[in-house]
């Protein structure tokens, strides 16, 4: 919601942030070490627990069907995220803030293994990547004890003889219109990013209690976004400020007398 603020932040009184999600850490794990910034940066995504249906067939799904996620164990919001995009969306975002990056060096493909977390291509078009299993203790354990890397048993190993395969798709807009809302808004920043965070809060826990089909999630958020007086120039405290009105607005919609 405020990226940019944190990163000056940091910046400014010479701190680092370290960030433990697995795709931005992924890409983290990528460029230490590099002289010069990627070119591009390819941020994976499982695709959720209906990236196999198509658009039609998701009017209709439950928040149970959304909630199996086919590779990742997590909990209730980011999962209904991941079946969305707008995670993705927000990673995106989260990347742009923490790499310098421009929204056009960022790209997202779907990889239904979740066994490559995130890749970065160089000028010379070497691409590296970051591989493990399916476990969030292990961007956890790197950011802990970074600069240093530490060996851990209870740490599931990924051996690339299991693996079999690894396959990368394009991403299909039409199954995850969140994502493009997303993207437009994100362009244009400001206080939208913290409304877009807010807005998909409360649209997740709506479709939660059945109140929206999942469908309907991404027309939530619009519809708040379009009831928004964006800043440009902002603090943190309006972007907190701004995320609680958009839950609250898109909330007051659907509550009951």
């Amino acid at each position: 919601m405020a990226g940019a603020h944190l990163k000056r932040v940091a910046d400014e009184n010479g701190g680092t942030i370290l960030p433990i999600d697995s795709e931005p850490n992924a890409l983290w794990q990528c460029v230490i070490g590099e002289k010069s910034s990627p070119k591009r940066y390819i941020i994976t995504a499982s695709g959720g627990a209906f990236r196999d249906r198509t658009p039609q067939e998701l009017a209709n799904v439950t928040p149970e069907e959304a909630l199996k996620h086919p590779t990742w164990s997590m909990g209730k919001k980011i999962t209904i995220d991941s079946a969305t995009l707008m995670n993705k969306a927000f990673e995106v975002i989260e990347t742009a803030s923490l790499f310098d990056a421009t929204l056009d060096e960022i790209d997202v493909v779907i990889h239904r293994q979740s066994i490559v977390h995130s890749l970065v291509e160089m000028e010379d078009g070497s691409i590296k990547a970051q591989l493990s299993l399916p476990d969030m203790r292990h961007p956890i354990q790197f950011a802990l004890f970074y600069p240093e890397r530490r060996p851990n048993d209870t740490l599931p190993k990924f051996d690339l003889l299991d693996a079999y395969e690894l396959t990368f798709e394009a991403m299909d807009p039409s199954k995850y219109p969140c994502f493009d809302l997303a993207m437009k808004y994100a362009r244009i920043g400001g206080t939208y990013n913290a409304v877009l965070a807010g807005a998909d809060e409360a649209a997740v826990d709506l479709f939660l209690d059945r109140k929206i089909k999942f469908t309907e999630i991404a027309n939530e958020i619009q519809t708040t976004i379009d009831l928004h007086e964006a800043k440009t120039e902002f603090t943190v405290e309006d972007a907190i400020a701004a995320a609680q009105w958009a839950y609250e607005t898109t909330t007051t919609r659907h509550s009951t007398v």
